[in-house]
């Protein structure tokens, strides 16, 4: 269950419906999967094989295609941190500047945790969206964001994309933005 901190306020948003709210009032599509349908074997298993991504993407096709035919995706995969990814802090450095996208970021966390880092409008000023599995995020397009992991360093997720290049960052320099 995804929670929200306001940096600005340190105000924490917890329960369902209180986060929908505020994701919604920020223009963040926020749903949820089913974490209990993947296997238990892959659970925690953050050293996947293609083989395993293609069963979780076989696992999840219903959620898949259904988002895919309601926002327009085209492609998607099955990615996964962890301090066993080779390289994992250069990743982790390009993940967490401030960026944007010219569509949509849309992850479905499937195990483990991230933090999705938001601008939002008017006042609010940054927020922490802390996901867990079962957790579906999209941050609109041309929103100031980045991504993290969370203190347990792990995370499985599957990314969605309309351009089918994959995940297209283009780097801002925001002088409101300060590291937690």
């Amino acid at each position: 269950m995804a929670e929200i901190v306001i940096r600005n306020t340190n105000e924490r948003i917890t329960g369902e419906e209180n986060v929908r709210t505020f994701l919604e009032s920020q223009d963040v599509v926020y749903e949820s999967w089913e974490p209990a349908k993947l296997l238990e074997e892959l659970q925690n298993n953050f050293i996947l094989t293609d083989e395993q991504k293609s069963t979780i993407l076989k696992i999840y096709d219903t959620e898949i295609q259904d988002l895919a035919a309601r926002r327009g995706y085209k492609i998607w995969d099955v990615i996964t941190l962890s301090d066993s990814t080779p390289n994992l802090s250069e990743l982790l450095n390009k993940f967490e500047e401030v960026h944007t996208h010219t569509e949509d970021e849309i992850r479905a966390i499937v195990s483990g945790k991230g933090i999705f880092v938001i601008k939002g409008s008017g006042d609010v000023g940054y927020f922490d969206v802390e996901l867990s599995a079962g957790d579906v995020i999209s941050v609109p397009e041309n929103t100031n964001h980045f991504f993290t992991l969370m203190d347990n360093r792990q995370i499985i997720a599957v990314r969605l994309f309309i351009e089918e290049n994959g995940w297209v960052s283009s780097p801002v320099n925001d002088p409101d933005f300060k590291k937690a």
